[in-house]
């Protein structure tokens, strides 16, 4: 009994998922905001570092969530059966209250290599639940949104791993949605592989152009005039 008892003990650590250093900005039984550091920006490259911190006002912040918009990933042939499929706003109302505020404070208080993530749930049963999940940085004028997960039906495995809460930018399952913006004037083209297309991975993160939004925001003009002008700052 010993023996299998060390046996276990042994599996359970060899399994375990790595601990990701995190800073929380707000927490409750369901829901989280925090600060990851960012394995993409390197110290000893500038041009690497986020524009952090960033001051955004949470109502500001609530009207580009707003503008979020998740739409059903179709194939061609479905496209042509039945047209385009429906844009459904990517949060709730009571979603974008909590993370226009959150995600506000997050931003004033990030590192230059550190990017905001969230996790929202809805607790269906012990086992189960419909996670949203991902993540903000902002670099230069550009504000980068992540979608990983969008009303996902995640079931913790038996034996007790739980990874939709550790990496909350990374997809639980494969993604079935692209995600979209209005006005999608102010989006930033991205290139994506022809598999990322088939997959569904092409659109599940966006770069806003914050100076195209109406009103410009002071403090993204302000970054704009130092990146022309850096005798200025």
């Amino acid at each position: 009994m010993t023996g299998l008892l060390a046996l276990y003990s042994v599996l359970s650590v060899g399994c375990a998922a790595p601990h990701v250093p995190a800073r929380i900005i707000y927490e409750d039984p369901v829901n989280f905001v925090r600060l990851e550091e960012d394995s993409e920006v390197l110290a000893e490259w500038p041009p690497s570092h986020h524009t952090h911190p960033f001051t955004i006002e949470p109502d500001k912040l609530r009207t580009i969530l707003s503008g979020l918009k998740v739409q059903e990933h179709w194939i061609a042939l479905q496209r042509w059966m039945r047209g385009e499929s429906p844009l459904v706003p990517a949060f709730t109302e009571e979603e974008l209250t909590l993370l226009s505020v959150r995600l506000s404070e997050a931003l004033a208080e990030a590192k230059a290599n550190e990017r905001v993530t969230f996790y929202l749930s809805q607790p269906q049963t012990f086992a189960r639940r419909i996670i949203t999940t991902g993540g903000f940085y902002v670099h230069d004028t550009e504000l980068h949104i992540i979608l990983g997960n969008w009303r996902i039906i995640y079931g913790i495995p038996a034996y007790g791993m739980i990874y939709d809460r550790r990496y909350p930018m990374r997809p639980t399952a494969a993604k079935g949605f692209d995600l979209r913006f209005e006005p999608a004037e102010a989006v930033v083209p991205m290139k994506s592989s022809l598999l990322d297309g088939v997959l569904a991975n092409a659109k599940d993160e966006l770069i806003i152009d914050l100076t195209k939004l109406d009103p410009p925001d002071p403090e993204v003009s302000l970054i704009r005039s130092c990146l022309n002008h850096e005798s200025l700052c």
